[in-house]
């Protein structure tokens, strides 16, 4: 016999039309979905060398997406930050974009090493994994948050100065523009969510409602917006091989 008790009111468990976090996580995934269904469609009207690079973007989204999906849920169900949710999705998303930057100067015909990608990936994993330790309490938080924003500022480096940046300077201008964009929104972008972590969790000055709502916008825009830069390169490059071969 079932021990399970009924629910008061069935209508509780699910999405409530004055539940606005629970309305912005709907959003974003199925966001994430459509996103993920148009690039891995796009990815069969670019040249060969940009496929894997849509491929990967659409991964992104896709993940993304199915982590949107759970976190709408423990909201609904719970009405607090999915912390662990967020994080494991960051831990597989952001890995993939940093990805990118490689993928996107090898589509171009530039020489990159794989020591670029480790380099990324260190940086890395240090923001994600002292971010996650310190929101969780298993670190002191304020040690926690500086050795996070150094992992973060060790990609910056890397992106703008060091070998991806190097070599992403005398690339086509529609790859410079399209890398540009994308080093945009991996410093403006994903100062989000340091400053979340900052205001919101050590300094406890705003409330994790809104907070939330300011997180789902930003991955709205830190992924698809990211992807799609790397799109645009992709379909201005194929368009010119194309005109060439005519």
């Amino acid at each position: 016999m079932s021990s399970t008790k009924p629910v008061a009111n069935p209508a509780d468990a699910f999405l409530q039309p004055n539940d606005g976090v629970a309305i912005s996580f709907w959003i974003i995934s199925i966001a994430m979905i459509a996103a993920t269904a148009f690039f891995f469609a796009e990815a069969a009207t670019v040249l060969s060398h940009w496929k894997t690079s849509l491929h990967v973007g659409a991964l992104v989204t896709l993940v993304a997406g199915v982590h949107y999906m759970y976190m709408r849920e423990y909201w609904v169900q719970v009405h607090e930050s999915p912390i662990v949710y967020r994080y494991v999705d960051w831990s597989i998303t952001v890995p993939l974009q940093m990805i990118e930057f490689n993928l996107i100067l090898k589509a171009a015909g530039k020489q990159t090493s794989a020591a670029m990608f480790w380099k990324l990936l260190i940086g890395t994993v240090v923001m994600l994994a002292f971010g996650y330790l310190g929101e969780i309490a298993a670190l002191p938080a304020w040690p926690s948050f500086i050795a996070g924003c150094c992992g973060w500022f060790f990609i910056l480096y890397e992106i703008f100065i060091g070998e991806a940046g190097g070599s992403a300077a005398d690339c086509s201008p529609f790859v410079a523009s399209s890398f540009n964009n994308m080093r945009i929104i991996v410093t403006a972008g994903w100062s989000i969510y340091p400053l979340g972590y900052l205001f919101g969790y050590l300094l406890g000055a705003v409330d994790s409602t809104y907070l939330n709502v300011i997180y789902n916008i930003a991955d709205f825009v830190n992924k698809i917006a990211f992807v799609l830069a790397c799109w645009s390169c992709a379909k201005e490059d194929s368009a010119k091989g194309e005109a060439l071969l005519k």
